[in-house]
C-alpha cells in the first residue's frame, strides 16, 4: 500500500512540471566583454570598457513594494572577462539626497534593512544552485552559496567564504562599486558560453527592493527560478592549477571546576586544502581541523518533547552542503553533518567533543545533469570518555531532470573502531547505515515544488520498520499558497548521522493562505492562513494535533505583524516534565488538549532601534503559560550593533508538578571598528540549565580570507558566580593560493 501511494504522488509531481513551462520566455540577456588587460580595482569606474555606453544592463523591475512597475531608483550594471576573473561595475542612482543603512562592516551582512547590489551567478545554467556575491556602499562584501532554488531564506548560505575583491565609492547622486571574481574562485564548464544571472539592488531609503530579471513577490528576491543569460564573447577556458591551502596554528587553554581539571596552553596545527577537479568539482581536505573560532550557538528555552535542531557552522562542511544536507526534510534528514565530531562520554551519557583526525570531500558537478558528493571523515579514540573512534563515509548523486527538478541517491555508513578483542579495524556489530532516494519537484514558473523521499536503514540484528517516508506539495501564486504533506517515520528508523527527534509516527500537514494586496501607503499585503498537523501511529492512535488559523499583515514598512489561533492536543507516550526543571512528570499515557493565542510583531529593520517579539499565552498541559520571546536591538551606525534576546516563560502547574519561571537572557555586543577588526561578545543567562555563559571573540581579517581569532569562553552558575568551565583559544589561519 505504501510503495502503491509513492507511485501515485510520483505519478502526480511528474505531470505537474509540463504546467507553467512557457511562461518564461526571457527578451533581455546580459553580455560579458573579453578583455586583453587587467582592470585595476579602484572603484572608479574610469577603465574604457566602462566608460562607454555600451552594454550597461538596465531597466531594473520593483521586486517590493510592488512587482509592477521600473524601480525608482534604477541601477545600471555591466560584465566583462578575461582568462582569469570575471569583472563587473554596477552604478546605483538616487532619487535624492540620503543617508546609506550598513548594519555593520563586518562581511557578510544580511538583511533587507542594508543598502547594498548583489550578483547571483547560475554557472551550470540548472537554476537551483547558484554563487551570489553583494557589495554594501561602504565597500563591505558579501559572498553565499544558494541551494534548492532560493525557495527559502534558510537556502543562501553566508558561512561559506572564498577569494574575491571589490570597491565601493559613495558620489553626490549615485554609488558604484568594482569587482573582481577570480574564475578559481567558481565551478562551472570548461567550454562554457552562458550563464544563468541575475542582479538584485535593496535601496534603505525608499525600503525598496529591485531585480534586473523581474521576479513576482509572492517568491523570495533570492529565487533562482526567474533569471536570465549572460553571454561570454568567447567560450570559457579552465585556468591554471586551482589549489588552496589554508593551514592554521592555534594554542588552546581550559579548565573545568567542576571536575578539578586542567589543561595547560597547548599548541596544535592543522588545515585545510582547496583542488579544483577541473572547473567544476572541487576536493575539500582537512588534517587535525580546529573549529574553536566558530560563533557558539543561541541557547533556547527548550519545552518540546525533542531534541533541538541548530544548522551547520564549521567551513570545511559548507561548499555544496546542499548535496549531502538537502536530503529528507527538518523532522527526517539521512544526515546532518553535526553528528561528525560530536560523541557520548559512556560515563556520563553528555555529549563531547570528539577529535577529527582527517576528512576529504569531493563534490560538484560531472556533466550539465550530474552532481556527485563523496565524503569520508575518522574522528579519534578517546579512552578515557569510553569514545571508540569511527569512520563516516557518504555518498550522494544527484541528477537533474526537466527545467528545475532532481532525483537523488544518498548512502551513509557510520563504522566504529574495533576494541582491543576483535582482530578487525572495524567492529562488525557496530555500524550504522542508511540508504535514501529523493525526487524534487521545482516547476519552471516556481508555482510548483514538492519532495518524495524513501530512506531505509541498516544496523547488525533484527529491526522494524527502519524505514523514512515523505511526500509533499506546495503550490504558490500571487494571491494562493497551499500545500500537502504526508509523513511516515517507521518504530526502529535510526540514522544515527542523521537528525530525527521522534520515530513512530504518521503525519498529515496540509495548510492554505491567501494575500490581499491593497492600493494602501500603509499596507503592503495581508491575508488568513489555516494549518492542520496532526501525528499518530498504530498502536496510540492520535498523540498530537494542531490547528492553527492565522493572519498576518505586512507594512510597506517592512515591519510586520502576525496573529494565531492554535488548538493543540498531545498525547504523552513516555513520562514528560513540562517545565524540564526537574519536577514531577507528567504520566505517560495521560493526554492534553490546550487553546493558545500566538502574537509576532517585528518592526521596521531600518532603524536604528527595532525589536522582534513573540508571545504566546493560553493553556499549557493541566496549567496556563505567558511566554515572552524578543530581540531588540540598537544600532550606532555601522561600529556598533547592540542587541538584547529575551526569552521569559511563566509556568502555573496544579502541584504536584512544578511551577516555573523560565529566564533566557542574551546580550550581545557586536563593534566593527573597521572592515577587518571586530570584536563580539555574547552573553547568555539560561536558569532552565542553571548556567551563565560568556563568549568574546576578537577577530582580525589581516589579509583575503586570512584571520586572527582570539575565542574566550566561561561559564558559571548564576546564583554565586562561582565557575564551572572556561577556555582560551588563540587561532591564526592564512589561505595561500597556489
Amino acid at each position: 500500500m505504501k510503495f502503491s501511494f509513492c507511485l501515485f504522488i510520483l505519478a502526480i509531481l511528474a505531470f505537474i512540471p509540463a504546467m507553467g513551462q512557457s511562461s518564461l520566455n526571457p527578451d533581455q540577456n546580459a553580455f560579458a566583454f573579453f578583455l586583453q588587460e587587467p582592470i585595476k580595482l579602484d572603484g572608479l569606474l574610469d577603465e574604457e570598457i566602462w566608460t562607454s555606453e555600451e552594454g550597461w544592463n538596465t531597466g531594473f523591475m520593483q521586486y517590493f513594494p510592488s512587482d509592477t512597475s521600473l524601480a525608482d531608483a534604477q541601477t545600471k550594471i555591466k560584465v566583462a572577462f578575461d582568462a582569469n576573473n570575471i569583472y563587473i561595475a554596477a552604478i546605483m542612482e538616487n532619487t535624492g539626497p540620503r543617508k546609506y543603512v550598513s548594519t555593520s562592516l563586518r562581511r557578510d551582512y544580511r538583511g533587507e534593512q542594508n543598502d547594498g547590489i548583489s550578483f547571483v551567478f547560475d554557472t551550470f545554467n540548472d537554476k537551483t544552485n547558484a554563487f551570489q556575491f553583494g557589495v554594501n556602499p561602504y565597500g563591505v562584501q558579501r559572498e553565499a552559496l544558494l541551494a534548492n532554488g532560493g525557495a527559502r531564506s534558510e537556502d543562501l548560505n553566508l558561512a561559506w567564504d572564498n577569494k574575491w575583491y571589490a570597491e565601493a565609492k559613495i558620489m553626490e547622486n549615485h554609488w558604484q562599486v568594482e569587482v573582481i571574481i577570480p574564475f578559481s574562485t567558481l565551478r562551472f564548464n570548461d567550454g562554457a558560453q552562458n550563464w544563468n544571472v541575475n542582479f538584485y539592488r535593496i535601496d534603505s531609503h525608499k525600503g525598496e527592493r529591485s531585480s534586473w530579471s523581474p521576479i513576482p513577490r509572492n517568491f523570495p528576491i533570492i529565487s533562482t527560478a526567474f533569471s536570465r543569460k549572460l553571454i561570454f564573447e568567447k567560450a570559457l577556458e579552465k585556468s591554471s592549477a586551482n589549489i588552496s591551502i589554508i593551514p592554521y596554528v592555534a594554542g588552546r587553554t581550559s579548565k573545568n571546576f567542576l571536575e578539578g581539571t586542567q589543561e595547560e596552553l597547548t599548541p596544535t596545527a592543522g588545515g585545510d586544502a582547496k583542488i579544483g577537479i577541473g572547473p567544476a568539482l572541487n576536493l575539500d581536505l582537512t588534517f587535525n581541523p580546529d573549529f574553536s573560532q566558530v560563533e557558539v550557538d543561541e541557547q533556547v528555552t527548550n519545552l518540546d518533547r525533542f531534541e533541538i535542531f541548530f544548522p551547520e557552522r564549521r567551513q570545511f562542511f559548507l561548499e555544496n552542503a546542499d548535496l549531502f544536507e538537502s536530503f529528507g526534510q527538518p523532522r527526517s534528514r539521512p544526515f546532518f553533518s553535526r553528528r561528525i565530531g560530536v560523541d557520548i562520554d559512556s560515563a556520563t551519557g553528555q555529549n563531547v567533543q570528539s577529535k577529527i583526525i582527517y576528512g576529504a570531500r569531493l563534490s560538484g558537478k560531472v556533466t550539465d545533469d550530474w552532481r556527485v558528493g563523496l565524503m569520508n571523515m575518522q574522528t579519534a579514540t578517546d579512552e578515557d570518555a569510553g569514545i571508540a573512534g569511527k569512520n563516516f563515509s557518504v555518498l550522494a548523486v544527484q541528477r537533474k531532470v526537466w527545467t528545475r527538478s532532481n532525483i537523488g541517491l544518498i548512502f551513509v555508513d557510520r563504522e566504529s573502531l574495533a576494541v582491543d578483542e576483535f582482530q578487525q579495524l572495524f567492529d562488525p556489530n557496530a555500524y550504522n547505515r542508511l540508504l535514501g532516494m529523493d525526487f524534487n519537484l521545482a516547476s519552471a514558473d516556481n508555482r510548483w515544488t514538492g519532495k518524495v523521499f524513501y530512506h531505509r536503514t541498516f544496523e547488525a540484528g533484527e529491526t522494524e520498520s527502519p524505514y523514512s517516508f515523505n511526500a509533499y506539495v506546495l503550490y504558490s501564486d500571487l494571491h494562493w499558497n497551499w500545500s500537502f504533506s504526508y509523513q511516515d517515520v517507521g518504530k526502529e528508523f535510526n540514522p544515527e548521522v542523521g537528525f530525527v527527534p521522534r520515530k513512530d509516527y504518521k503525519r498529515l500537514n496540509p495548510d492554505v493562505s491567501y494575500l490581499f494586496y491593497p492600493n494602501s501607503k500603509l499596507i503592503n499585503r495581508h491575508g488568513p492562513t489555516l494549518e492542520f498537523e496532526g501525528f499518530w501511529n498504530e498502536t496510540l492512535g492520535t498523540t498530537d494535533r494542531d490547528i492553527n488559523l492565522g493572519y498576518e499583515v505586512r507594512f510597506n514598512s517592512l515591519s510586520r505583524l502576525e496573529l494565531s489561533l492554535r488548538n493543540r492536543y498531545i498525547y504523552l507516550f513516555n513520562d514528560f516534565d513540562p517545565t524540564r526543571t526537574g519536577g514531577v512528570a507528567l504520566p505517560a499515557g495521560s493526554d492534553y488538549s490546550f487553546r493558545n493565542l500566538l502574537v509576532d510583531y517585528r518592526s521596521n529593520p531600518r532603524k536604528m532601534f527595532n525589536i522582534q517579539a513573540t508571545g504566546e499565552f493560553g493553556q499549557y498541559f493541566t496549567g496556563h503559560i505567558q511566554r515572552v520571546t524578543s530581540q531588540m536591538g540598537v544600532r550606532l551606525g555601522y561600529v556598533a550593533n547592540i542587541s538584547m534576546n529575551f526569552n521569559y516563560a511563566r509556568i502555573r502547574l496544579p502541584e504536584p508538578q512544578n511551577d516555573a519561571d523560565l529566564i533566557l537572557v542574551g546580550p550581545r555586543i557586536d563593534l566593527t571598528f573597521t572592515k577587518n577588526l571586530f570584536w563580539t561578545t555574547f552573553i547568555q543567562y539560561n536558569n532552565q540549565i542553571d548556567n551563565l555563559n560568556i563568549n568574546t571573540r576578537l577577530q582580525w581579517r589581516y589579509a583575503p580570507v586570512s584571520d586572527f581569532f582570539l575565542v574566550y569562553t566561561d561559564n558559571y552558575f548564576p546564583g554565586d558566580f562561582m565557575p564551572k568551565q572556561r577556555s582560551l583559544v588563540l587561532k591564526l589561519n592564512y589561505w595561500l593560493n597556489l
